[in-house]
């Protein structure tokens, strides 16, 4: 540890190449270090500095293509950004398996989100609910005033609600403005209109306005997915048996479920991240939707249909966009939905299912049979090789041999590039 302070003042201001030397004279990084953080790839340092604070470099995440997938009688290509292997895989071969049944069908409930606005120190609660619902109309102008772009593509509020929830230091009064965000994620309209919203709420009620904020907890804009897998394709009964045995343990234990659905997720979020939307809120909402019964559950549902073949659904909120953000201003996100074709948030929602249903097969199919370690362990192997120090085709040879030997470890790994090169 060789930081030895980290207050910087005006570290904002600087350059990202200014801010980095100024970093690696404090860390003590070498000139290679600072070498590789000055290349910041694809996305040049200036987009970069615009996207978040005191940028010094940025992470390259590999950035792989799904293939197989056919989603409503389309085929498609998904790009799919992540560090873990297996996972691209893992989708490839569970869309392939399916191809012969159609694919994957897929629906949305719509794009609607909820913004939150919390009000406190009411003193008649249940009296200032009913109030706040007689002014629905006031409340529908002043949203669409907040954002008449989003009102001009179709957008803008589409309800109302309030609850009164009994909180330790009394009551609060939680008003809910559910928007129609159309392309849009949302995150910024629904917030600006909570912040316009608030005075009002605060004079009709006499509380007052605390959190005025989204929820992730995005349930009126779930995005559905269905497939089925023909027992011929995926090798008979038994594994049909398997697969439906591993979800029933997901569903009923919330230990098995929070691993299955973390699954699921390495392909939604890898899609997600491809397509510059926002991991954490689209996480976070399927998470929460997870639990929704009060148990923490599998977000997908497996079962045999009449003539014995494996049918899978998912269902979840998935509230993505492609405008704002870095959708738009990250250069590679922006290739990635020229890759998908996709040209609605619908449509690209639709696809981000797809993927994780395909995700969930995958791993359940391989829990089934071979266990998750032997197909994954395989494709990781390339990982350790270069943890161990090989390079071209020394990753390829090193990782054969561990594969070979069952043995998947850097010690084995620096072992065999040793003996590898004499």
């Amino acid at each position: 540890m060789t930081t030895t302070t980290s207050r910087i003042p005006g570290l904002h201001r600087l350059t990202p190449l200014e801010r980095l030397h100024k970093v690696a004279e404090i860390a003590g990084l070498g000139p290679e270090a600072v070498a590789h953080l000055a290349n910041t790839g694809n996305l040049d340092a200036a987009t970069a500095d615009a996207m978040i604070e005191n940028v010094i470099g940025t992470l390259n995440v590999p950035l792989g293509i799904a293939t197989n997938l056919i989603v409503d009688g389309q085929e498609v290509l998904v790009p799919m950004a992540t560090e873990e292997s297996s996972v691209v895989a893992a989708v490839c071969n569970a869309a392939r398996q399916c191809r012969n049944t159609g694919g994957f069908t897929t629906a949305m409930s719509g794009s609607l989100m909820i913004a939150q606005v919390q009000l406190v120190g009411v003193s008649n609660p249940e009296f200032a609910r009913l109030r706040i619902l007689e002014h629905r109309a006031e409340i529908e102008a002043l949203c669409d005033e907040t954002d008449p772009v989003l009102r001009a593509h179709g957008g803008g509020f589409r309800d109302l609600e309030v609850r009164v929830l009994a909180g330790r230091s009394g009551p609060m009064v939680i008003v809910h403005l559910v928007v129609d965000t159309r392309d849009a994620m949302g995150a910024n309209a629904v917030n600006s209109m909570a912040e316009a919203v608030a005075p009002c709420l605060a004079e009709w009620t006499g509380g007052r306005p605390y959190l005025r904020i989204l929820s992730n907890l995005a349930d009126r804009r779930l995005a559905r997915a269905r497939a089925t897998w023909a027992l011929a394709d995926i090798g008979g009964a038994e594994v049909r048996d398997g697969i439906l045995a591993a979800f029933e343990f997901a569903d009923l234990d919330p230990y098995r479920a929070a691993t299955h659905n973390k699954g699921i997720m390495n392909g939604v979020s890898a899609v997600v991240l491809a397509t510059g939307n926002d991991t954490r809120a689209v996480e976070a909402g399927a998470h929460a939707y997870a639990a929704r019964s009060g148990q923490y559950r599998s977000l997908t549902q497996w079962e045999m249909d009449a003539d014995g073949n494996l049918t899978g659904t998912l269902e979840m909120p998935l509230a993505v966009g492609l405008i704002g953000g870095a959708t738009r201003s990250h250069p590679t996100a922006r290739i990635a939905l020229d890759i998908l074709g996709v040209s609605s948030a619908d449509r690209l929602a639709r696809t981000i299912a797809a993927v994780g249903l395909a995700q969930n097969f995958a791993a359940l199919k391989a829990l089934a049979t071979t266990g998750i370690q032997k197909g994954h362990m395989a494709l990781h192997a390339k990982n350790i090789a270069v943890m161990a120090g090989a390079v071209g085709e020394e990753i390829d040879q090193v990782a054969r041999e561990m594969v070979a030997q069952g043995r998947v470890r850097v010690d084995i790994a620096e072992r065999l590039l040793k003996s590898l090169r004499g």
